[in-house]
């Protein structure tokens, strides 16, 4: 069974929901950065997105910008990240994401990536500029290799458009809950978002993330009212430079548990 599907079926057993936390790969180096990823997973982070560095995120904030600078200057490519992956994978069971713009994936060569990628442990992919009308190529070879493709959902997305992507989707669907790019946010507008993710849950077969914005425990906790998962990514970033990751982890899985 993937292990995505199997996380999320034994959490569900357990009545709890899930953590899932994107870090860029290679911020501040790939030692440093293998280093921030195991002490993630050991204290409460239940599915791990590992973040490829790009030089022109156009999704995202400030926080995960300036982690990919200081990736990329410090050599960090997808052959060394999966490398990394690789490694993390003889320690721990939990589900691997690669999230990634489409150029590395594209320069890397689909066919490659798949092969590689399954080869170090990772699940499947979240590519997070794909339009999907452009996604069959890279999807065909992720099935082939027994990937799972993660597909996003805008605020913006309409009904119509949600049921044709989902149609498609596997693992879980990602729920982007604010419009711009990622960051945390002082205030989420929970009632919004816990309508728009009801709306989602009843037409979706498969678990709900929501990511984009969480910048606490108590922004964790009402989203996870609401869905089967929760992202944070940005926040983890900061706490990992402010030496805080692992009380900050521990928290976030508290109120999502």
């Amino acid at each position: 069974m993937n292990r995505i599907k199997a996380k999320f079926d034994e959490l569900k057993k357990q009545g709890r929901k899930a953590l899932i936390g994107y870090l860029t790969a290679g911020d501040p180096d790939i030692r440093t950065s293998e280093k921030i990823m195991r002490a993630a997973l050991t204290n409460g982070v239940d599915i791990l997105e590992i973040g490829v560095p790009f030089s022109d995120p156009t999704a995202d904030g400030p926080t995960i910008q300036a982690a990919g600078q200081r990736a990329l200057k410090a050599g960090a490519n997808l052959k060394r990240i999966l490398n990394l992956a690789k490694n993390l994978r003889r320690s721990f069971d939990n589900p691997f994401i690669l999230f990634s713009y489409v150029n590395p994936l594209f320069s890397y060569g689909y066919e490659k990536i798949c092969r590689d990628a399954v080869s170090c442990g990772i699940d499947g992919f979240l590519v997070v500029d794909l339009p999907f009308e452009e996604s069959d190529e890279l999807r065909r070879r992720m099935r082939r290799h027994g990937l799972t493709f993660i597909q996003l959902i805008a605020p913006t997305t309409s009904p119509r458009r949600a049921l044709k992507l989902l149609k498609h989707a596997d693992g879980f669907v990602y729920y982007i809950m604010v419009k711009g790019v990622t960051g945390k946010r002082q205030q989420l507008d929970d009632r919004r978002i816990a309508a728009q993710i009801t709306k989602l849950r009843k037409i979706a077969k498969i678990p709900v993330a929501a990511g984009f914005g969480i910048g606490d425990a108590s922004q964790a906790r009402a989203a996870a009212k609401q869905a089967d998962a929760i992202v944070v990514g940005s926040a983890l970033i900061e706490a990992a430079r402010g030496g805080k990751l692992k009380s900050f982890v521990r928290e976030l899985a508290d109120a999502v548990h």
